[in-house]
């Protein structure tokens, strides 16, 4: 039914409860209101009876007339349609385009979104600059907001890879610990999720170790085609013992010490997280990594392949033996 049409039976029921006063009811629910401000942001609470959502809305800077709008949502049936959340008015909007906006929830909400390959540090700070967030985290070390959120893992300081990386819808003033919270949920349905789907005899014991191997391939690679090839290598090299000498774990052990270039003695420099120096899975996990790096951890390409190296077009080229991948960084790195 249009508008017009739905103006029209309100004010035929007006009429018929009110009789002469139908027609002033009918035309105040159709002229536009006079904001407070061009737009404006009214957050109704739940559980709100219609006489309180109109002292919201006047207290909002949206000036509704209590006993018309109560009449309107009886004459209607929507007395117990309307629903709570935060509300964009604009200059135009009648009172019947209000209601009609409340019984459909059309609340304005707002987003978050973190990306794949994100460290832990990026997805606070972008959280942190959220203007829309309660922020009730601020000040608090890593290990404080897990427990604020209430994770399980234990002994854990370092919150990288327990996040899901995704786009996360809220409304205004949500606080920030369950934007957290949701994101952690998420990430332990969907890394519960993988483990149980995933290929017989992987060389790690635990989920949290395929978290760990799944953060490496997120940040070695960004071609979806190419993520099971780089978890069958590192697959491959676990279980000879080779090391994973990938570069991306030098550089998150090397925190802010980071320039932007890798050099031989970084290569050379021995901390929790270098692949070079030290044999087996890192300690956590380096970055948060989403769905696809997820799936391929759990389930690597068939490969015997040993080594990979950049095309420089984001795909990487694969070799079984050290010769063939020498040819490879000739072709690809050196321009030989």
């Amino acid at each position: 039914m249009s508008l017009l049409k739905k103006c029209l039976v309100f004010g035929a029921a007006v009429v018929v409860l009110a009789g002469a006063a139908a027609a002033g009811g009918y035309h105040w629910a159709v002229s536009p209101l006079t904001l407070a401000q061009p737009e404006l942001d009214v957050t109704i609470k739940p559980h709100s009876t219609v006489r309180s959502v109109t002292l919201q809305l006047n207290r909002g800077g949206v000036p509704v007339e209590p006993e018309l709008f109560i009449a309107m949502t009886r004459v209607l049936g929507l007395q117990s349609e309307l629903k709570s959340g935060n509300y964009e008015f604009k200059t135009g909007i009648t009172p019947y385009d209000l209601l009609q906006k409340m019984v459909r929830g059309d609340v304005n909400e707002y987003v978050a979104t973190i990306i794949e390959g994100w460290s832990f540090k990026r997805m606070r700070a972008e959280i942190d600059s959220n203007p829309a967030v309660k922020h009730d985290t601020v000040g608090m070390s890593d290990a404080d907001l897990l427990a604020a959120i209430g994770a399980t893992e234990t002994g854990l300081t370092n919150a990288d890879g327990l996040f899901f990386p995704d786009t996360y819808l809220f409304d205004k003033d949500t606080s920030d610990v369950d934007i957290y919270r949701r994101a952690y949920k998420l990430m332990k349905l969907r890394l519960t999720e993988a483990w149980s789907a995933r290929a017989p005899g992987l060389p790690y014991k635990t989920p949290y170790e395929a978290l760990i191997m799944a953060s490496l391939i997120e940040k070695e690679t960004g071609k979806a085609g190419d993520r099971p090839l780089v978890a069958a290598v590192f697959d491959n090299r676990l279980r000879i013992g080779m090391p994973l000498q990938t570069d991306p774990t030098v550089i998150y052990g090397m925190g802010d010490a980071y320039s932007g270039h890798l050099k031989k003695r970084d290569l050379q420099t021995d901390t929790p997280y270098n692949t070079y120096t030290r044999a087996g899975l890192p300690p956590t996990p380096i970055a948060l990594p989403g769905a696809a790096s997820l799936q391929a951890a759990m389930n690597p390409a068939p490969s015997s392949a040993l080594y990979f190296v950049s095309r420089g077009d984001g795909s990487s080229q694969f070799s079984d033996t050290l010769d063939d991948h020498n040819k490879a960084v000739d072709k690809y790195i050196r321009g030989q």
